[in-house]
């Protein structure tokens, strides 16, 4: 029972602390946060120990967060802007 609270409770912590990142970062954490539970998955049933699960969580949540990152390409983003005369045009995204 104790187990689970403590699971639950990092999982909440983990959700808080990506809770002020902008959307991409967002995105990065997610991968590394659904990474890190596959592979803890992943471990502790192929090892069925403890220690499996967690090296499992790591190596998941690491390669989550290469991946995450290699598909954000914020470098690459356009958004439309209008000028004061109506006139609409593309151009790379602020930021502020």
């Amino acid at each position: 029972m104790l187990k689970s609270l403590s699971s639950i409770a990092v999982a909440g912590l983990l959700a808080f602390s990506v809770a002020g990142c902008t959307t991409s970062d967002q995105r990065v954490a997610g991968y590394g946060v659904g990474g890190a539970a596959l592979g803890a998955l992943a471990g502790g049933a192929i090892t069925g120990s403890g220690r499996g699960a967690l090296a499992g969580a790591a190596i998941g949540g690491a390669s989550g967060a290469l991946v995450g990152a290699a598909t954000n390409n914020n470098a690459s983003r356009y958004c439309t802007y209008e000028n004061r005369y109506g006139e609409r045009y593309r151009a790379p995204c602020r930021r502020y």
